[in-house]
Formats: structure tokens, sequence, C-alpha cells
């Protein structure tokens, strides 16, 4: 404890002293300008995600350094020739977030989200989880067997990857650990499916998030453009394909063979194994768990639907392509899961699954399930703003990419390169 505790204070003053060397840095570029100059659409506008993922990389803690990133964000706005002001750069924090958190969109993305995580709780406490795994082990016989069918259920499960990750883990748990397959192997087969299922899925938060980038205004159909990527998506349909491969030839190398090695000789990892189960109504069934995500999927498809007015008077977006393409996915998943979650409440509470109070128990054990994952879209939504909006980030990629000689066939493998870069931060984080 004492090592791990020194490491992490000198990745912190290393952090600290990065941090106050390139604000250092910063300044001074900033006054040796002319008069009338500013930092935005500069290399310094680089700086926010910079740093952010700098930090991350050293201290291993995403929000105070996608926090950090915004703070020098907002610092950077005020740093002008003319002086700098710590006021407008403290009111610039809060501004942002507020923004964020007021934008309908976004509001709606984080009620979707909060209502999947009491989704999970009710299923768990229901005893549909559970009676799924048993009925999962009872059915499997191999370790091959185990992995596929892990594979099969986070294919299934496609409406948001944080959704599938809480689902399938407390399902799987039991049969993965009667084959024993390590705790560590059944993680990676979860997050290496849920991510790449998800952003293939025209029905999903990420397909969401993905068609709402589309500019305001274009001529572009946000749906039928994230449609035509999905034969491209290299990485989804080539790390799925591995995941199968994997769970055929039961191969393994590097640390995870060692892990499963340990698990042959009964050492699965440091999670209960009856984690999944504690409190879950003994009276529970298979379907328990079905309906309820089967409800979800099948509501969000008409909502989304009905959003893009394919049931409106206007018939130019009487077809499927059309509809979808105008449709408002973040209110559309809202009113999806607020279904799927009425269904839950029907399918248990008069059954005597679980009391009304149970119920509610859930709901606020649901939130605190996605907490995490809320509280990083927050503020990853913050940093996108500051660089977009504050710092005009586009403007100096497109200065560079116009004036800087970069031809347009080099575009994407540049891209390729600083997006490859980004996920391997973020896996190291």
């Amino acid at each position: 404890m004492r090592r791990n505790h020194g490491t992490t204070k000198k990745r912190l003053i290393i952090a600290v002293a990065f941090l106050l060397a390139m604000i250092a840095c910063t300044v001074a570029s900033a006054e040796g300008e002319e008069a009338g100059s500013n930092l935005y659409g500069t290399f310094w506008s680089l700086l926010p995600p910079i740093i952010a993922i700098g930090l991350a990389l050293i201290t291993k803690e995403v929000y105070t350094s996608l926090f950090v990133g915004i703070v020098v964000g907002c610092v950077l706005q005020n740093i002008t020739p003319n002086g700098f002001s710590l006021e407008h750069s403290v009111t610039g924090i809060f501004e942002m977030m507020t923004a964020k958190l007021g934008d309908g969109w976004n509001v709606g993305i984080l009620i979707f989200l909060v209502i999947l995580g009491i989704m999970v709780s009710l299923m768990n406490k229901a005893g549909g989880s559970a009676s799924f795994g048993k009925w999962a082990a009872n059915k499997i016989k191999t370790r091959a067997g185990a992995q596929l069918a892990t594979v099969a259920l986070g294919c299934l499960i496609f409406i948001d990857d944080y959704f599938n990750c809480l689902t399938v883990g407390s399902v799987m748990l039991p049969v993965t650990d009667k084959h024993k397959i390590s705790r560590a192997k059944l993680s990676y087969i979860i997050d290496a499916t849920a991510a790449p299922v998800c952003i293939i899925a025209p029905i999903s938060s990420w397909a969401a998030a993905v068609t709402s980038s589309v500019p305001d205004g274009s001529s572009i159909n946000g749906f039928v453009m994230f449609l035509e990527t999905i034969p491209y998506n290299f990485y989804a349909l080539l790390t799925i394909t591995m995941m199968i491969t994997l769970a055929l030839l039961d191969f393994d190398f590097g640390p995870m063979r060692k892990a499963e090695l340990r698990a042959q000789q009964g050492e699965l990892g440091n999670v209960d194994a009856e984690q999944a189960e504690m409190g879950a109504s003994a009276k529970g069934h298979l379907m328990d768990m079905l309906v309820p995500i089967g409800s979800l999927i099948v509501f969000a498809v008409l909502a989304l639907l009905y959003s893009g007015g394919y049931w409106g008077s206007d018939p130019a977006y009487h077809t499927l392509a059309a509809a979808f393409g105008n449709c408002s996915a973040s209110k559309a998943l809202v009113w999806a899961s607020f279904g799927a979650l009425t269904v839950a409440f029907f399918m248990f509470v008069p059954r005597g699954l679980m009391s009304l109070k149970s119920f509610m128990d859930c709901a606020g054990e649901g939130m605190k399930a996605m907490m995490p994952a809320n509280t990083i879209l927050v503020l990853a939504w913050a940093i996108s703003g500051v660089c977009r909006d504050l710092l005009q980030t586009p403007l100096f990629v497109k200065t560079l990419v116009a004036d800087g000689g970069i031809s347009g066939g080099l575009l994407p493998a540049i891209i390729f390169v600083v997006a490859g870069f980004l996920s391997l931060s973020l896996i190291h984080i």
C-alpha cells in the first residue's frame, strides 16, 4: 500500500509540474504577441485535451484530468495581450458545465442512461438475471460455449454499452465461473463486445451520438450517414470476429493466459461469485430479464420512428430511412426507457417479486451505478465545448489542413493515428 501511495504521489507531482509548465509557456506566448491578437484558433487551443489525456495517463484518474482540461481551456480563453481575467475564467468553467447540463439533448441521454441503470438493478433484484444465468449454466456444457454465449448476449443487448456491461456481467458470471473462466477473461469479452456492437447498431445511444454530430442546416442525413459507415467500421467488425475466434480456439496469450491458468486451479478472481444474486427474489423467472430488455428494444424502434414522423402528416418521412434520419434520438430513447421501466414495474411489483419500496430502492441503486458514466459524459461535453466554442479548435484544424500542405489523401491516415492514440490512452486510464 505504501508503495502504491508513493507512486501515486509522484505521478501527481509530475502532473502538476507539467501543467504549470504548459500554462507558463502559454502565458509567455500570449504576452509576447501584438495587441489585439488572442489564442483562438491557434495551436494553444489543443492544450486542454492534450493536458487532459496527459494527466489521465499519469494519474490514472479520469474525472480530475477532464476537469483540469476544462479549467485550462477557460484560462486560455481569458489570456489576452491586455491582461488576464481570473473572474471570467472561474465563471466560464461553471457556465460551460451548466450549459451542457441545460442542453435538452444532453439531458435526454443522461436520463436514458440513468433508467438503464435502474433496469439492471431491477432485473437483478427480481431474480431475472440470476434465472437467466442458471438457465444458461444448465444449457452450456463447454468453455468455448460459455465464451460464445457471453459474446452472443453482448451482441443482443446493443442499446447501450454501459447497459450491456452491467447486464451481461451479472448474468454470465455464474456461467463462466462454472467453466473456470477467469474474471479477467469475462471482463475482456464483455468490454470488447459492448462498444463494437453499439457503434454498429443503428438503434443505440452511440448511433444517437454520431447522428447528432451532423451540423445543423446541412443536407446530410445523419442516420443514413451512420448506416453507410457500418461496413467501414473495421475496428468493431474485426473485434467481434476476434472475440468469436478466441472463444472457438480457446486461445490466450500474455497476462490473460496466466489469469486463465490460475482460473483452472480455482483462482477465478476477487469478485464474490454470489454478488450478482445477493438479495434476488427466489421467484424470479427467465422472462423477468428477457421481457424488459425486449420491450426496451421494441419501444426504442417505435419511438425513433414516431419522433421521425413515420406516422405524421408529412409523406416525406413515411419511409424507415427518412423517419430514422429525421428522428430525435435523445427524446426517443427516453420515451423507450420509460416504457420499458413501466413494463418492469407491472411485471415485478404486482407478482410480489418486490415491494414498491424495493422498487424505489432499486431506482436509487441504479442511479448510483450510472453516476460514473454520466459524470464522464458531462465533463467530456464540457471540454468539447471549451475547445469548439471558446478556443475555436476546429478553426485551427481547418487552417492547418487548408494552409499546412496536408493533402486530402493523407488526412484519413492522420485522423486514424490520432484516434488510435486516443483509444490507447483510454485503455491505459
